[in-house]
C-alpha cells in the first residue's frame, strides 16, 4: 500500500485517526480505522456495529432491517436524529428533511461504509457537524449491495488501491444496482424502493469510487437536478452540488463537478463530457421524484485512507447543508411535486444530450506518454506520478433536453393483459393508478405504432432491451374491464411518463417488458401468399399498380420476397392489426 509521507501527516490531524476515538468510543471503532484504514470489515462488522451505536446512543440511533438479500442477509439502516422522529410519520409531522447516505452500492467501492460510521460516531459524539441531526433525520444504510459485499477478496477492484480486501460489484443474482432503480428487478432495489417510499428523502447521496485514468484530483461530485428534471428545482439541486463542493475544498480536497472520464477512452487531451444519467441510475432516478441526489466518486487510484478521509469530510458537509438549508429546500421540493402535478400536455424532457461546444479548461494531471502497446497492440497511455502537470483540455457542460414528450392530458391506460405486471412496478415506486371496474367501448385514446422495432443484440442486466420508432396517434379502442389509468396528475408525473412513454431510455418497454407485442406471431404460407396477392391485384388496379411501383422503385424490396408477400399479407384480414402496438395507450380524458 502506498502511504506518502504528507498522507500520514493528514491522517495524524484530520478526525479520521483511531487513537483520538478510541478513548472516547472504542466499541464503535471499525476494524478499518483499527488498521490504519488499510483494511475493510466483513458484513458481520456491520450488523454488530448497528446495534452498538443503538445501545450507545439510545436516544439517537435506531437500527432497522429493511430487507432481506436473496443470501438471507439482513439490509440494515441507521435512523440517526436528536428530533425523536425515529418512524416516517413523526419525521413528516415534525417537518424535518430526511437524508439517505447509502455506501457500496458497488461494493468493492466500500469507503462509504467506513467514512459513514466514522462520521455519524464524530456527530454524536460532538466533535463534528454538532446540530446537524437536530434538524434532520440522517438514515445511513452502510452496505447495500449486502450479498456482493460478502463475496470478499482480493483484487476484486485491480484498478483502485486498497482496501486489502473489498466486496464485488453485483449482487449474488449479478444484478448491477446502480442500473435497477426504474426497472426494479433485484430484491435489494425492491427494498430500498420501500424504504424510499416510508422515508421519502430530500437528498439522496450515492458514495462511489470511480474507475478511469490516473491524475491529481481526488473526488467528483455530482447532483441532480442541476441539468434535468424541474427547472425551477434545479437551483437546490445546483446550490447543494457547490455548497459541499466548496466545503471540502477547504479542507484539501480537489474535486470535480463532472464525472471524471475521458470523453475518448484513455485519451486525456479528449477532455471531458458532463451529462445527465438515464433513470437507471441514483442521479438520474430521484430528479424524477422531485428529491435530490448526489454521486460521490472518490478517485480509485488516491489510497484507501485518503478516499475515506474524502468521503467523510462529502458527508460532514451534506448534513450540514441539510442542517442549514433543508427547510427551504423541502418548500422547493414540494412546490416542483405541486407543478409536476400540473404537467397535462405540456412538454416534458425524456432524456438530455450534451452540445459538442467544448471549453478549454485547466485539469491537474501527470505528465504521461503514448505509446503502441506490444501485449494488445492498441495506443496506451502510461503515468509519471512523481511528475505533477496542468493539462489544457476540453470541457463540455452545455447540457439541453434531447427527446421532449407532451405528457397526455389525462394519463396511461393499461389494457388488463398486462396489468398484473404494470401495476407490480409501479407499486414499487410509490406511483397512484386505479384499476377500471368496467370496460371502455370505442375509448378516445391515443396509440403508438413503431414504425421499427430494434431488439438488442445481448442481454443487459438480465433483458433484451428494444427500441422504436414511431409516434402517438389519435384512435378509437376499446379497453376490458380490469385495465389500469395512471392519471398524470401526481407528484411523479415525470416517473410515471419514464417508465410509461416507449422512447423513454429507461421505460418498461425499453427493457424489453413488452418485447411479445413486436413480434410476429401468426403467419401466412408463401403458397397461399401468392393466392392472396393475385386475388388482390386481381380485384384492385390501382394496388397493382402500387406494387409494380414499388418493384421498381425500391431495389431492397424487389430483392425480398418476404416484403413482396408481405405487401399483400398486412392487407388481408388475417394480418395481426396488434403487431407493433405498444399495449399501452394514453388518453385526454381520465375514464
Amino acid at each position: 500500500m502506498i502511504r506518502s509521507a504528507l498522507l500520514l501527516a493528514l491522517l495524524a490531524t484530520a478526525p479520521l485517526t483511531h487513537a483520538a476515538k478510541a478513548a472516547a468510543a472504542p466499541d464503535l471503532s471499525t476494524v478499518s480505522e483499527r488498521s490504519g484504514f488499510q483494511s475493510t470489515g466483513r458484513y458481520d462488522e456491520v450488523v454488530t456495529l448497528c446495534a452498538a451505536f443503538a445501545k450507545a446512543y439510545p436516544k439517537e440511533v435506531r437500527c432497522i432491517e429493511f430487507g432481506r438479500t436473496p443470501e438471507d442477509r439482513p439490509m440494515l439502516a441507521l435512523v440517526a436524529t436528536r428530533s425523536g422522529a425515529f418512524t416516517p410519520q413523526a419525521a413528516v409531522k415534525k417537518g424535518l428533511p430526511v437524508t439517505l447516505i447509502q455506501g457500496g452500492i458497488h461494493a468493492g467501492e466500500i469507503d462509504g461504509k467506513d467514512a459513514g460510521f466514522l462520521a455519524l460516531r464524530e456527530i454524536l459524539e460532538g466533535r463534528l457537524a454538532t446540530h446537524s441531526l437536530d434538524r434532520q433525520v440522517l438514515l445511513f444504510v452502510p452496505v447495500f449491495n449486502v450479498d456482493g459485499h460478502e463475496r470478499f477478496q482480493q483484487w476484486n477492484r485491480p484498478n483502485q488501491r486498497g482496501p486489502v480486501e473489498m466486496g464485488w460489484r453485483t449482487t449474488a443474482q449479478n444484478f448491477n444496482l446502480n442500473r435497477d432503480y426504474v426497472k426494479a428487478d433485484s430484491p435489494e432495489m425492491q427494498a430500498m424502493l420501500a424504504l424510499v417510499n416510508a422515508w421519502d428523502p430530500l437528498t439522496y447521496v450515492d458514495l462511489h469510487v470511480t474507475d478511469g485514468a490516473k491524475f491529481q484530483h481526488d473526488v467528483s461530485i455530482q447532483v441532480e437536478p442541476v441539468y434535468s428534471a424541474d427547472p425551477a428545482f434545479r437551483k437546490a439541486g445546483l446550490a447543494l452540488r457547490e455548497n459541499v463542493i466548496a466545503d471540502i475544498t477547504k479542507q484539501g480536497s480537489t474535486p470535480q463537478s463532472y464525472y471524471m472520464s475521458f470523453a475518448k477512452t484513455d485519451d486525456p487531451q479528449s477532455g471531458f463530457v458532463d451529462g445527465v444519467s438515464d433513470p437507471r441510475f441514483s442521479t438520474g432516478y430521484f430528479p424524477l421524484r422531485n428529491r435530490m441526489a448526489m454521486l460521490v466518486e472518490t478517485h480509485s487510484w488516491k489510497d484507501y485512507p485518503t478516499r475515506v478521509r474524502i468521503t467523510h469530510n462529502s458527508v460532514i458537509s451534506v448534513l450540514e447543508q441539510v442542517a442549514k438549508n433543508g427547510k427551504q429546500w423541502q418548500i422547493a421540493a414540494a412546490a416542483a411535486d405541486v407543478r409536476a402535478a400540473r404537467l397535462a400536455g405540456t412538454p416534458v424532457a425524456l432524456s438530455y444530450k450534451t452540445l459538442d461546444k467544448p471549453k478549454m479548461v485547466d485539469f491537474n494531471g501527470y505528465e504521461y506518454t503514448r505509446t503502441p502497446s506490444d501485449v494488445s497492440g492498441i495506443l496506451m497511455t502510461r503515468y509519471d506520478e512523481s511528475k505533477p502537470q496542468v493539462w489544457r483540455v476540453p470541457l463540455r457542460d452545455e447540457v439541453v433536453a434531447d427527446l421532449e414528450v407532451a405528457a397526455p392530458r389525462a394519463g396511461y391506460i393499461v389494457p388488463a393483459a398486462h396489468a398484473s405486471m404494470v401495476a407490480a412496478k409501479l407499486n414499487l415506486h410509490g406511483i397512484v393508478y386505479r384499476k377500471l371496474g368496467k370496460p371502455l367501448e370505442r375509448f378516445s385514446t391515443e396509440t403508438f405504432r413503431a414504425d421499427k422495432a430494434s431488439f438488442g443484440t445481448k442481454s443487459f442486466e438480465s433483458h433484451q432491451r428494444l427500441t422504436v420508432e414511431g409516434s402517438w396517434k389519435s384512435e378509437a379502442r376499446s379497453v376490458g374491464k380490469g385495465a389500469l389509468f395512471v392519471p398524470i396528475a401526481q407528484p411523479k408525473a415525470r416517473l410515471v411518463m419514464a417508465m410509461l412513454e416507449p422512447q423513454a431510455p429507461d421505460s418498461l418497454l425499453a427493457w424489453g417488458m413488452f418485447n411479445n407485442a413486436f413480434e410476429p406471431k401468426e403467419y401466412m404460407e408463401e403458397y397461399v401468399a401468392e393466392d392472396v396477392a393475385r386475388e388482390q391485384m386481381a380485384a384492385d388496379p390501382a394496388l397493382a399498380a402500387e406494387f409494380r411501383r414499388r418493384v421498381e422503385s425500391d431495389p431492397a424490396f424487389a430483392k425480398s420476397a418476404h416484403a413482396r408477400l408481405e405487401f399483400f399479407a398486412r392487407r388481408h384480414a388475417s394480418w395481426d392489426e396488434r403487431l407493433n402496438l405498444y399495449p399501452v395507450l394514453r388518453t385526454n380524458v381520465a375514464p
